[in-house]
C-alpha cells in the first residue's frame, strides 16, 4: 500500500510539473522580447544645445571630454518651465546620467528631477566646486545654485559617476 501511495506521489509531481512547464511556455509566447533590439542610439544634442545658451538667462551647462560610451539619450529645453534644460546620458555601465538646470526655486525643483531625493547634509568637492549631495530611492545627486539657476546632476549611476559628469561640465562662456 505504500508503495502504491508513493507511485502516486511521484505521479502527481510530475502531472504537477507539467503543468507547470505549459504554463511557463504560455507566458514566453505572450511575454514580449526582442533579442534583436538595437543598442541605445546616441542623440546629437548640438542644436539644442545652442538654442538653450542662447535663451536661457544662465550659462547653460554641457559636458566636454567625457569618456569613451557615454551616450545622448535625452535632450530638452523648456521657456515656458522655468527655463529648465535637461541633457540625459547612459554612462558606459548603462547607468542613467542628467543634466538639469532651471530658475525654479531649488526647493520644489531639485525633488522633482531626481524623484524625491533629499539633502543628505553632505558635500562633494569636484574640480574646486562644492556640490550638495542628495540621497534619494530611485536617483543620488549632486547639486549646486549659482548664477541664478540651479544645477542638478542625477541619475542611477553611483556619486563617482556623477562627479565625473558634473566635473566634464561646461559652458558658451567657459
Amino acid at each position: 500500500m505504500a508503495a502504491k501511495r508513493g507511485r502516486q506521489t511521484v505521479r502527481g509531481m510530475f502531472q504537477s510539473l507539467g503543468v507547470i512547464m505549459v504554463a511557463a511556455g504560455v507566458m514566453y509566447l505572450f511575454i514580449p522580447h526582442d533579442e534583436s533590439a538595437e543598442p541605445v542610439k546616441a542623440k546629437d544634442y548640438r542644436v539644442e544645445l545652442i538654442t538653450a545658451q542662447r535663451a536661457a538667462p544662465y550659462p547653460v551647462l554641457a559636458p566636454e571630454g567625457l569618456g569613451e560610451g557615454w551616450k545622448a539619450t535625452v535632450v530638452s529645453y523648456r521657456r515656458d518651465q522655468a527655463d529648465a534644460w535637461q541633457l540625459g546620458f547612459l554612462s558606459p555601465a548603462q547607468e542613467y546620467v542628467a543634466v538639469h538646470q532651471s530658475t525654479a526655486a531649488p526647493k520644489t525643483y531639485v525633488p522633482k528631477v531626481t524623484q524625491q531625493a533629499k539633502d543628505s547634509g553632505k558635500t562633494e568637492t569636484v574640480d574646486g566646486q562644492v556640490w550638495q549631495r542628495w540621497e534619494g530611492p530611485k536617483y543620488d545627486a549632486l547639486v549646486r545654485t549659482e548664477n541664478g539657476a540651479t544645477t542638478v546632476v542625477t541619475g542611477t549611476a553611483p556619486f563617482a559617476r556623477l562627479a565625473e559628469m558634473a566635473g566634464a561640465l561646461r559652458s558658451e562662456a567657459a
